[in-house]
């Protein structure tokens, strides 16, 4: 979603961090008493299903909880910043709150890329579990250390689409050369499978279609993509994806004005972050089932990814996450842990999710 806007120098970040009240920079710790307002810059458009609503009802629970002591003023993409500045933004103390995903920043350090979530990753709930009680939460933290940045889990998306495509695909050589509007980690694995990759905004992922400039497109998930009309503009859909089992939602702060509040504030935005995380992935699990509906009644095919390009993304995606890893320590650690966790939860689903959803569908249908 953030594609539309361009990323200034970050000087210019920087600069306006410059103008920033003291407070933010070292960690004397405010007065109980005192009424503190932080400003939250997010990287969602005004009105994005999910998202902006996700942002501002963290803020107003964080409002809520601290008895008014801690406001926080949300901002949509570019009011304050823009997206790609977000995270700059947060670690100079221009904002002491950012609300976005790991992916958005990744250029920092490739680590970032485990904790938002990669191909043939863990879904919602098992990245939590990862990142809670997996030991995923400390390197999270490792890794923002050094721009002063501590992260919290604020949400997931949910299952995500490969996306929309104008012909059904058949396998690895139906894509080659197919152009796609892609990002991130799943661009690349689609790149490496010999499609051309593109990048596009949102809102002009449709009028593509429409110029023959796409043949395909990768968005979000059912909410996401219905509200962009996409079911308009190619027929066949195809989900889940590869690239996002579970991606994640974060709430970023300021270090040093975190380390400033008292500790029952401190609480507040770590209860209040948590709180957020369930309640924006139930949020997305209810409106991608709803939305899908809408999709398949619009008469848009839903399809599966073939077995053999499903195979082929694997072995990319495989080879792309080892090169990750050599990449830091913090991210050859996270790789490590992210694959031991990955493991266990496939060997379970087989006994667990995959199961009981094996056995619902065989006892009320699909």
């Amino acid at each position: 979603m953030t594609e539309r806007y361009r990323r200034p120098h970050r000087r210019r970040v920087l600069a306006l961090a410059a103008g920033v009240a003291g407070g933010i920079s070292a960690p004397a710790v405010i007065a109980a008493t005192t009424p503190i307002t932080w400003k939250m810059a997010t990287a969602w458009q005004k009105g994005a299903p999910g998202v902006d609503a996700a942002a501002r009802r963290l803020a107003d629970s964080i409002g809520a909880l601290s008895g008014g002591r801690l406001i926080i003023q949300p901002f949509a993409a570019g009011e304050l910043v823009v997206p790609d500045d977000l995270f700059d933004a947060v670690s100079a103390g221009t904002v002491e709150v950012g609300h976005g995903s790991s992916a958005a920043w990744r250029d920092r350090d490739p680590a970032f890329d485990f904790f938002s979530g990669v191909p043939f990753g863990l879904l919602g709930h098992e990245h939590t579990g990862w990142l809670r009680f997996g030991g995923g939460q400390g390197l999270w933290e490792r890794a923002y250390q050094p721009f002063g940045i501590l992260p919290f889990l604020a949400g997931s998306f949910g299952i995500l689409a490969a996306g929309w495509f104008r012909d059904p695909i058949a396998g690895p050589d139906s894509v080659k050369g197919l152009v796609m509007r892609a990002d991130g980690l799943s661009g690349e694995v689609w790149r490496r499978l010999g499609v051309k990759v593109v990048s596009l905004a949102g809102d002009d992922i449709v009028a593509a279609f429409s110029d023959g400039k796409i043949a395909a497109a990768q968005w979000l998930g059912p909410w996401s993509d219905h509200a962009l009309a996409l079911q308009r503009a190619a027929k066949n859909y195809y989900i889940p994806g590869f690239a996002g089992l579970g991606r994640t939602i974060e709430l970023i702060v300021n270090r040093a004005a975190y380390q400033a509040l008292p500790d029952d504030l401190q609480a507040v935005v770590g209860t209040a972050a948590k709180a957020a995380a369930a309640e924006t992935y139930a949020d997305f699990t209810y409106n991608n089932i709803a939305f899908l509906k809408m999709i398949i009644e619009a008469g848009v095919n839903v399809r599966s990814l073939p077995d053999a390009l499903v195979h082929a993304a694997g072995v990319e995606a495989e080879a792309m996450l080892k090169e990750i890893a050599a990449t830091s320590p913090v991210a050859g650690e996270a790789y490590d842990s992210f694959v031991a966790f990955r493991a266990g939860a496939t060997a379970f689903a087989v006994h667990g999710d995959a199961e009981a959803l094996r056995m619902r569908a065989a006892t009320i249908g699909g």
